[in-house]
C-alpha cells in the first residue's frame, strides 16, 4: 500500500534517519512513536509529500488516496463547513467544481463533457457526499445548524473536528493523522477510536494518547538509533516488551530457554486482552510468532518523577460551599458547587468547558476571586499546583539551577550540587541544567514545574492538564508516580489512561452544580443515570 525505501534525512550534521526501510500494508493501524525530536512529524510529512528527504523515496501504490489530518486550522476559512470536508477527497472535488463551472457557462457543446464527468462523479458515490459529509460532521459533534457556516466563523475546537472529518471523508485508502485527539472531548475521542479499530484501509498515526494508541493500533513504528522498527501489538504491548528487553538483556547469564519461556508467558498473556475483536484474531497470530530477539530494549531516557509528602494531612482536606465562577462575559461557568475532599481522595475534575475546570483550580489557589462561594483548606494541609499556563513562572532569565533554587527550603537544597542531581533526575544532566529558563520547550517547561513541586513535597497536588507537552516516556512515569502518591490529588487531564488508572473519585463541574462519584473514570463515563444527569445539567433554557 505504501512503502519507503532507503529514506535518509540530515538537518546539518544531525541524521535524523538513516536508511530506513518500512512498508504499510492495508487494514492495520500503525501508531508511530518516539522520543521528543526523533522525528516523528518529520516522516509524517515525508510519507504525505510535504517535505522531502535527503536521500530515498516513498511510494503509494498506484490508484491508491491518501488523505491527510491538516494542521493548519485556518486552510479553509473562505469555505463552508460542509464544503470543507467534501474538500478531503481533492478527486471527487475537483470533478464537482468543473460541473458547477460547465453548468454556470452551459452550452450544448459542453453537454457531452458534463455527462462524462457525472459518469465519474457517481462512480466516486458522489450524489451521496453531502450527506455522507453530514454524517461524519454529527457524529464528531458538530450539528447540523453549523453545516453552512463559513470555517472563519467557527470555534476553533470545532474547527478541529471539521478538519477530523475532511481527513476521514471518502474512507481514503492512506489515513496520516499527527496528533488526532488534541482538543477533542473523551466522547468524540471514543467514536473516533471505534471508528478506527474497524477502518478496513491503512490508518498512520502520532499521538500521546496511550488509550488511543491501545484501542486503535495494530503495530507500533518505533523510532529509535535513526532507524524504524516495526512492532505487532498495541503501545502497552510495545512498552512491556521492551521493558522485558531491557530486564533479559541486563540478566546476561539467565539461560535461553528461561528468557523464552518468560517471553511466551508474556505474548500469552496480552494476547488473551486484545481489545478489539476484529483485530484479535490476526494480532494473536503475528504475537505468536514472535521471537525473543525480535524484541529490543529502547533507548528511551524515563525522568524519575517522586512525590512525597513533608507531612501527612489530616482527614480534613477542603470543604466548598456554594461556589459560583462566571467568564468575563458573564456567563456561568459552574455554580451551587459542594465538595468535601477526604485524604488520600484522587479526583478526576472534569467538565466541558475548559474554562471551568482552570478557574475552579485558580480560585483555590488563590489567584482568582469566586462570584459566590467559599472554601476552607484543612489547617494540615499543603498545596502545590500545576497550571494549564506556567509561563508567569519563566519571565526571568536565569539557568535551571537558579530557577530551581527558588523553591529550595533548606541549606542543603540550596546547594548546587543538590539540586543539579535533582534537576539529573529530570533528565537536565550536565550542560543541560545552565540552560535559561526563557529558551526551554514546553515539555521542558512541565518537567520543570514538576521538579518545583516535587521539591515542595506538598500533600495536596492540584493539576491542569499536566500531560500536556509531555512526551509518551514522561507521561507513563508520571501516571505512574500519582498512582504509588499518598497524598490526595484533584487533576484535569485528556489523557484517558491517565483518569482511568489514577482517579477513585470523578467531580464534573456543570454550569447548574456538580456531579460527584466514587467511582472510576471508564465507570462514570459509561453509566447511564449519569449521562442523562450530565445532559440536563449542561442544557441551555430556551
Amino acid at each position: 500500500m505504501l512503502s519507503v525505501s532507503n529514506l535518509s534525512v540530515q538537518f546539518g550534521k544531525r541524521v535524523l534517519f538513516d536508511e530506513v526501510n518500512v512498508a504499510f500494508t492495508q487494514g492495520n493501524c500503525y501508531g508511530i512513536i518516539g522520543a521528543n525530536g526523533a522525528g516523528k512529524s518529520t516522516f509524517l510529512r515525508i510519507l504525505s509529500n510535504q517535505s522531502e528527504p535527503t536521500s530515498g523515496h516513498v511510494q503509494l501504490e498506484p490508484g491508491k488516496r491518501m488523505s491527510i489530518l491538516e494542521q493548519d486550522h485556518n486552510a479553509y476559512d473562505e469555505f463552508t463547513v460542509l464544503e470543507a470536508v467534501v474538500m478531503g477527497n481533492k478527486p471527487l472535488f475537483a470533478i464537482k467544481q468543473e460541473i458547477d463551472a460547465l453548468y454556470a457557462n452551459y452550452t450544448d457543446e459542453n453537454a457531452d463533457k458534463i455527462g462524462e464527468l457525472q459518469v465519474q462523479f457517481e462512480e466516486m458515490n458522489g450524489w451521496n457526499a453531502d450527506s455522507d459529509a453530514a454524517a461524519l460532521l454529527s457524529n464528531l459533534g458538530i450539528s447540523e445548524e453549523l453545516h453552512y457556516t463559513t470555517m472563519a466563523e467557527m470555534d476553533s475546537k470545532l474547527k478541529v473536528r471539521v478538519l477530523l472529518a475532511q481527513a476521514l471523508f471518502g474512507s481514503p485508502d492512506v489515513l496520516i493523522m499527527d496528533e488526532p485527539t488534541n482538543d477533542l472531548d473523551y466522547d468524540t475521542i471514543q467514536w473516533l477510536e471505534n471508528f478506527l479499530a474497524d477502518y478496513e484501509n491503512t490508518v498512520i498515526v502520532v499521538s500521546h494518547d496511550r488509550h488511543f494508541l491501545d484501542a486503535v493500533c495494530t503495530h507500533i513504528a518505533d523510532i529509535d538509533f535513526g532507524k524504524i522498527n516495526l512492532y505487532s501489538g498495541n503501545y502497552t504491548f510495545w512498552y512491556e516488551s521492551s521493558q522485558l528487553a531491557a530486564r533479559q538483556r541486563a540478566q546476561q547469564n539467565k539461560k535461553a530457554e528461561e528468557k523464552a519461556k518468560e517471553l511466551q508467558e508474556f505474548i500469552a498473556r496480552f494476547s488473551a486482552n486484545v481489545a478489539k475483536s476484529k483485530q484479535a484474531t490476526s494480532r494473536k497470530k503475528m504475537l505468536s510468532k514472535l521471537k525473543v530477539e525480535d524484541i529490543k530494549p529502547s533507548s528511551r531516557r524515563y525522568p524519575a518523577i517522586i512525590f512525597e509528602r513533608e507531612r501527612e494531612a489530616g482527614d480534613q482536606i477542603v470543604n466548598i460551599n456554594d461556589l459560583e465562577a462566571s467568564s468575563e462575559d458573564g456567563e456561568i461557568l459552574f455554580e451551587k458547587v459542594n465538595i468535601n475532599l477526604d485524604k488520600q481522595d484522587k479526583v478526576a475534575l472534569i467538565s466541558k468547558d475548559s474554562r471551568a475546570t482552570t478557574a475552579f483550580y485558580e480560585i483555590l489557589n488563590g489567584k482568582r476571586k469566586a462570584q459566590n462561594g467559599t472554601y476552607q483548606w484543612g489547617i494540615t494541609t499543603t498545596q502545590s499546583y500545576l497550571p494549564a499556563d506556567n509561563s508567569e513562572y519563566f519571565q526571568e532569565d536565569i539557568n535551571l539551577v537558579d530557577w530551581l533554587r527558588q523553591w529550595a527550603k533548606t541549606e542543603e537544597e540550596r546547594e548546587e550540587v543538590y539540586i543539579r542531581g535533582f534537576l539529573g533526575k529530570m533528565l537536565f544532566g550536565g550542560e543541560e541544567a545552565l540552560k535559561k529558563c526563557t529558551v526551554l520547550s514546553g515539555g521542558e517547561k512541565v518537567r520543570c514545574m514538576l521538579s518545583r513541586m516535587m521539591m515542595l513535597r506538598a500533600n495536596v497536588l492540584l493539576l491542569d492538564e499536566p500531560t500536556n507537552h509531555l512526551d509518551l516516556e514522561s507521561i507513563t512515569t508520571f501516571n505512574n508516580s500519582l498512582k504509588n502518591f499518598k497524598g490526595t490529588v484533584i487533576f484535569t487531564t485528556h489523557d484517558h489512561e491517565f483518569a482511568q488508572t489514577v482517579a477513585n473519585r470523578v467531580i464534573e463541574l456543570t454550569p447548574k452544580g456538580n456531579i460527584d462519584r466514587y467511582l472510576t473514570f471508564d465507570e462514570y463515563m459509561s453509566d447511564k443515570t449519569i449521562r442523562e444527569q450530565r445532559e440536563k445539567m449542561y442544557a441551555v433554557p430556551v
